[in-house]
């Protein structure tokens, strides 16, 4: 790989632009295609690789010859130009899914290149362009099946000039109606006649390159060139069969005869006689019940298709057999039966009662099992001369001592292999080891094997698990099991193709391939002996032929009717507009008891669409013949018309699904920002005087305590607006509820040092209630005057003078204790700091520092160190020994008398609205100190300013909420200043459960969330009457969806005002201080500035819900017309003008009887049309009633 390995690494290397790698997109034509090969390749898969680079090729040699190996070759001298930047993918075709993987597997063992693997089951026909493109970014190998290539093509997912090799493996099958031949002819010709010159090269393989049947050299010279004009191109293949066999070990021929001795005539016209009279009662217990004819019909098919496999299996292999094959259909049709029809209950009475019959026959002995004694069995009609057969084939080889046993045994009918499966797993552990198992295609739905169950059979097969495959034809082609040592054709190849894939199976030297012929049938050995000796006529032909030039193909399909999208070349043609429709309508909304599909009448030349359908009959003259084809294709071209297919020719559904699948995968990020209102948020001003606006915090306890709370002034900056200014609300906490009312109380202008003082007071006051710091310094040092961007407003004590209430200044200046002098008394009292007057000490916030905490002093006691103290076991001790025992500490003046002090008030949580465990006793919470050991921090500052100011956390948190709430009803005012709410609602409608208060969003998420859901459905349905209701419903989610309502929800900068943590007063920001979480970041929306400060993790499903909460808050407030305009706002479009609901039928009394339901009802209806639809199911298929309900529930 060292050419286009060195010019991958120079692109690689080099930092191209797109136009750099356009420009070497345009010249890749002039480059040659130089051969890439493995050291291990072979000399003849070396030329066959020369010949495919120079031109299209079909490469025939047996299996296990290595065809594989040429076409990774062949990839590899192609990988240059199927690396990205080229636009350009290779497609590696194979009939078969069980295909899919290993063909993938080898092509990444061998190559570099990036592969991806395709099949029905990954939901690849409900795929769109935009899928398929990002697959094709992806990968530059697409290994599939030619179905699905087929449908990309038509649906112009992806286009012929994009494919640079086109690999198809067992392309014998290019022929007739074969999505191959469809390819070649819709595609590949079309293109070649029209001129085009960028056509993939076509690289075939083959062990037989006939399919149909015919022996004679004329008709196989015949097949041959047919199949080269239809792939364009030459047969390669090896001069004779001694090149490959001299590397690929060939399976001996051998046939085995068995004697004509089945069932006897007696023995079978008995049975065949009681089975057809069941057959005939059960048939006619269908006719003379009152079905439909749909139903009827269905349920004499079934009977007909257990009854015939159950004759087959009694004229072919035994009784027994039959019984098994009887049982088997029972359980498959089991799902049929859980549908509770009453015509597939009489089936279930048939399958029973056929399985009676034939059990009949079966000894009854229960140590009885079959194959106990084999000529009894043959004899008795248990089993045939032909099972005998192949069960002496095995054991002969399991008395080889064939430990490593890989065998398959090939089979015409599906319910051969299954039945097959249960004998021999019956049978042969009686004599060895060996397990079987069955495979067989989806087609005949006589099995519900999944292609993950058969890939793992095969996987099993390879290790040895499974010895002995039962397959039908599906196994014929691609399986590469090297250690398979025998095939055993129970039925003989119908082919020429199908006799040599079946006999490649075998690859293990000296593995035998073993031909089950009846004895005395000379036509079926003289035509498998003409199979054999065709493979060398078909080998010298190849090699005639190859010599020949590629002639021009003729087909009736390059005059056939198309249908063809200008803006995307999507086609339709009159072979795919059947599958156009029937995909179609499998896209229609469905139930458990209905699955909508076409109704073709043949007499009147009328296709019958489903009633969801907007089209709902297309009537058509023409051909007999193509009759059907000529109304599907004409279907089709109305329905693009309408726009129910796209440009791309797939149900409009598909597209809106995916939009709505990609709409939900776009990026997210969970980090958003927590906004903190404007109104708390200003710039210091350190060298003039400020004014602040003064609102006096009202508080009133509603409860008895030995302490009652006072006023606090909020100081801001900026005059808030009138309906926050008199809010009020209540908190609660312990012992009942605090009434906090907002007053506003006028302007104070203050000084750069009053702010100074102000803001230290706050600081200290919050900072020592709420984080107990007792280090003063540390404490002042956090507040200064800079020019920053802050959370700026004041709390301040308040005290009543008279009638009026005013800033209470003193305790403000409290912060300088040291600055406080007593002219009436002499500072006599020792404390940690010095000597200090009687009147500092009472009402002084102190810290004792032996150990680190900080109290509130109320009196100065009678009592003094030398007095006695009752400690906790009832020991009477003095105040002294107590200090010097607990903490080691010497009172030196034991004469002076102690303070009575109290702990500080523990600041809570006092949103949650729920009542938290009890403090302790109130008189357990004073203690007596020794002056002495006292610091004072703060003084005077009464103990009633404390205890007020432990709620101000809870307080503001509540208020800032209160006024993001307001500032995002603002936003919205702005647009539709007629849309009042009030602010406590919009709150309810942004506070997540999480928050752990008394209100939150979920209430009204659930009735936003239906308003929403109903207001639009009627816009939908009033924009796209046409449209059915599964497609209204995707539209619908695209509008709802979690990912749209946060894509809203954000651009309308909602996170940020979405509250979902519980408020914790440890992380709360105290106005004024210098700590990290107060820096704060300016932004603006739409003119208004938003301030955030730091992020927090807020789930998409979070931001949509309370997008959902405030439609429902803004209806519960003003009606539906009020929601509508905030859905306007936040960007959900609803025109809610309803408009009547028209459908006229012609005489709807001839349908239901209108008068009877309506007296039911209680209720008239002008347009009874209404009332025959909403009765109406989608099976209804009469033209009478050409719609059904599924709308209307869309609707309500």
């Amino acid at each position: 790989m060292r050419w286009s390995q060195q010019n991958t690494d120079s692109i690689n290397s080099s930092s191209k632009t797109m136009d750099d790698a356009l420009m070497v997109i345009d010249d890749y034509d002039q480059l040659e295609i130089m051969p890439d090969t493995l050291s291990f390749a072979r000399s003849y898969q070396l030329e066959a690789l020369d010949k495919a680079i120079r031109e299209n090729t079909i490469v025939y040699m047996e299996t296990g010859s290595g065809k594989t190996l040429i076409a990774v070759m062949l990839l590899r001298s192609y990988a240059y130009h199927l690396r990205k930047p080229f636009p350009y993918i290779a497609v590696f075709l194979v009939p078969k899914v069980v295909l899919v993987s290993q063909q993938a597997e080898a092509l990444k063992n061998h190559t570099d290149l990036k592969v991806g693997m395709y099949w029905g089951d990954m939901g690849v026909d409900y795929w769109d362009e935009a899928t398929w493109k990002v697959e094709m970014e992806k990968h530059e190998v697409l290994v599939m099946t030619p179905a699905i290539l087929l449908s990309c093509l038509r649906h112009s997912f992806i286009k012929l000039n994009m494919i640079k090799v086109l690999i198809m493996d067992e392309c014998h099958h290019a022929g007739g109606r074969h999505p191959y031949a469809c390819i070649m002819t819709e595609f590949y010709h079309h293109q070649l006649r029209s001129g085009v010159s960028e056509l993939p090269r076509i690289f075939g393989m083959t062990a037989s390159p006939i399919k149909k049947a015919g022996n004679s050299e004329e008709t196989l010279s015949k097949n041959i060139r047919e199949l080269m004009t239809l792939m364009h191109s030459k047969v390669y293949t090896c001069l004779s069969e001694a090149v490959i066999s001299q590397f690929v070990p060939s399976s001996t021929l051998k046939f085995r005869y068995y004697k004509e001795k089945a069932i006897s005539y007696r023995l079978f016209s008995e049975l065949a006689n009681k089975l057809n009279i069941l057959k005939q009662q059960h048939e006619l217990y269908v006719t003379s019940s009152d079905f439909t004819k749909s139903a009827a019909d269905s349920a004499i098919r079934k009977i007909s298709k257990i009854f015939a496999s159950s004759m087959f299996c009694l004229d072919e292999l035994g009784i027994w057999l039959a019984l098994k094959a009887a049982e088997s259909l029972s359980l498959i049709e089991v799902e049929t039966f859980l549908w509770g029809n009453s015509g597939d209950q009489i089936v279930k009475k048939f399958s029973s009662a056929t399985i009676l019959s034939l059990k009949s026959y079966i000894p009854s002995d229960p140590q009885w099992t079959i194959g106990d004694n084999m000529n009894s069995d043959l004899d008795r009609g248990l089993l045939t001369s032909k099972v005998f057969c192949l069960i002496e084939c095995l054991l002969e080889y399991s008395y080889r001592d064939f430990t490593e046993m890989r065998c398959i045994v090939f089979v015409e009918r599906v319910i051969t292999a299954i039945v097959l499966e249960t004998l021999l797993n019956t049978l042969l552990p009686k004599y060895n080891s060996w397990r079987a198992k069955f495979i067989a295609g989806n087609s005949s739905q006589l099995q519900n094997q999944s292609r993950k169950i058969q890939n793992e059979i095969v996987e099993e097969f390879r290790l040895g698990l499974v010895n002995i495959i039962i397959a039908t034809s599906i196994l014929e082609e691609g399986l590469d099991v090297q250690s398979c040592n025998l095939v055993i054709r129970f039925d003989p190849s119908p082919t020429v193709c199908s006799f040599i894939q079946s006999r490649g199976r075998a690859r293990m030297q000296n593995s035998d391939y073993i031909l089950m012929v009846k004895s005395g049938d000379s036509v079926t050995r003289s035509r498998l002996e003409k199979y054999l000796a065709g493979v060398e006529i078909m080998r010298k032909e190849s090699l005639r032929q190859s010599s020949l030039p590629c002639e021009r193909l003729e087909s009736d399909r390059f005059h056939e009717e198309v249908y063809r999208v200008a803006s995307t070349e999507a086609v339709v043609n009159l072979s795919s507009s059947i599958t156009l429709v029937h995909l179609y309508c499998s896209r229609l909304p469905a139930d458990g008891y209905f699955k909508p599909t076409p109704r073709w009448d043949k007499e009147t030349g009328t296709l019958y669409l489903p009633k969801s359908c907007p089209i709902h009959a297309i009537r058509v003259q023409g051909d007999t013949k193509f009759l059907k084809n000529i109304a599907c294709l004409e279907a089709c071209k109305q329905l693009h018309k309408i726009g129910a297919l796209t440009d791309n020719l797939v149900p409009s559904i598909v597209v809106e699904e995916a939009e709505v699948d990609e709409f939900g995968n776009e990026p997210y990020d969970e980090e958003q920002p927590s906004y903190v209102p404007f109104e708390l948020v200003n710039r210091v001003l350190n060298n003039s005087n400020t004014t602040y606006y003064c609102y006096l915090i009202e508080l009133k306890q509603n409860f008895s305590y030995d302490f009652t709370v006072q006023d606090i002034f909020l100081a801001t900056r900026v005059e808030l607006d009138p309906e926050i200014a008199c809010m009020q609300f209540d908190m609660c906490f312990d012992r009942g509820s605090l009434d906090v009312n907002l007053k506003y109380k006028g302007s104070i202008n203050l000084s750069p040092d009053q702010v100074l003082l102000c803001k230290r007071f706050q600081v200290n006051v919050l900072g020592i209630l709420m984080d107990h710091k007792t280090d003063k310094g540390t404490v002042f040092d956090e507040c200064c005057l800079e020019d920053n961007l802050e959370v700026d407003y004041l709390l301040l004590p308040s005290i009543a003078i008279e009638e009026r209430t005013d800033v209470d200044w003193l305790t403000i200046n409290s912060i300088h204790p040291s600055k406080m002098e007593c002219l009436h008394h002499e500072a006599n009292i020792r404390t940690e700091k010095g000597f200090i007057c009687a009147c500092i000490l009472k009402n002084a916030l102190v810290c004792t520092p032996h150990n680190g905490r900080t109290y509130i002093t109320t009196n100065i006691m009678e009592l003094d160190g030398n007095s006695p103290l009752e400690v906790r076991d009832g020991e009477i001790t003095t105040y002294k020994n107590y200090f010097e025992q607990k903490h080691g500490i010497q009172l030196r003046f034991d004469h002076q008398r102690l303070l009575k002090a109290r702990h500080i008030f523990p600041v809570k949580n006092y949103c949650h609205g729920s009542r938290q465990v009890k403090e302790r006793d109130v008189n357990k919470t004073f203690v007596e100190l020794p002056p002495e050991l006292c610091a004072i921090i703060m003084s005077p500052i009464p103990v009633s300013t404390l205890y007020s100011f432990s709620f101000i956390p809870s307080i503001m948190h509540r208020l800032e909420s209160l006024l993001g709430a307001f500032n995002f009803k603002k936003l919205h005012l702005n647009h539709c200043p007629q849309n009042q709410i009030q602010t406590f609602k919009v709150l309810e409608a942004m506070t997540t459960k999480s928050c752990k208060e008394t209100f939150h969003y979920e209430s009204l998420e659930t009735l936003g969330d239906s308003f929403l859901k109903y207001a639009t459905s009627q816009q939908l349905f009033n924009t796209y009457p046409d449209h059915h209701e599964g497609l209204l419903t995707v539209k619908r989610q695209k509008i709802i969806c979690n990912a749209a309502l946060c894509k809203l929800g954000c651009r309308g900068k909602l996170p940020g005002f979405i509250r979902n943590e519980p408020f914790d007063p440890k992380t709360w920001t105290i106005p004024g201080s210098r700590s990290k979480s107060s820096k704060l970041k300016e932004t603006v929306y739409k003119g208004t500035k938003i301030y955030t400060r730091g992020d927090r993790n807020l789930k998409r499903k979070i931001v949509a819900d309370v997008v959902e909460a405030l439609i429902g808050a803004f209806l519960t407030a003003g009606g539906e017309k009020a929601a509508l305009l905030f859905m306007d706002w936040i960007g959900i479009k609803v025109n809610f003008n309803i408009m009547p609901y028209e459908r006229q039928l012609n005489a709807p009394e001839n349908v239901v009887n209108v008068g009877f339901l309506e007296s039911l009802l209680k209720y008239s209806f002008r347009n009874p049309s209404l009332l025959v639809e909403a009765m109406t199911h989608g099976s209804y298929m009469l033209p009478e009633v050409p719609t059904c309900y599924q709308v209307l529930t869309f609707c309500y």
